[in-house]
């Protein structure tokens, strides 16, 4: 199955805008075009970046992997990068036809998680993450 990408237009009016929508704690999400574009464009792409012509990320999870672990770590916006990060993520699955069965708590916390982490221990913060995915991973 032909894993499907996900443009900036669709992070700006579906992710971006559930994230501050459904997301708005007592840090305001600031406006999109505030952003870092070269970073959100940068972390959009990474799923599905080759060498040699293959794909570095074979495969649903992986991708969905790096994308979480990009948008939060790279910081593309001013606040809110968990945030847009978990509905990128979860409209990235939904657009290839799956979705997360999980509690918001232990998704939040895979948010935090992540942005506490250690950049030096990046490919086992990326494992970690989809080895969360894949147990939570549902079809629609």
């Amino acid at each position: 199955m032909k894993t499907s990408g996900i443009s900036i237009e669709e992070i700006e009016y579906v992710a971006y805008w559930l994230a501050k929508e459904l997301m708005s704690f007592d840090e305001p999400i600031p406006d999109f075009d505030t952003r870092d574009p070269h970073k959100l464009e940068t972390c959009a792409a990474l799923p599905f970046q080759t060498w040699d012509k293959r794909f570095l990320y074979k495969g649903l999870i992986p991708k969905a992997a790096i994308l979480f672990y990009a948008i939060i770590k790279d910081h593309p916006s001013q606040n809110g990068n968990k945030r847009i990060a978990v509905t990128t993520t979860l409209y990235f699955l939904y657009k290839n036809g799956r979705w997360l069965k999980i509690d918001n708590q232990e998704l939040y916390n895979l948010a935090r998680w992540v942005a506490d982490s250690n950049p030096k221990v990046k490919n086992e913060t990326v494992k970690a993450v989809e080895r969360l995915l894949k147990t939570h991973l549902v079809k629609i």
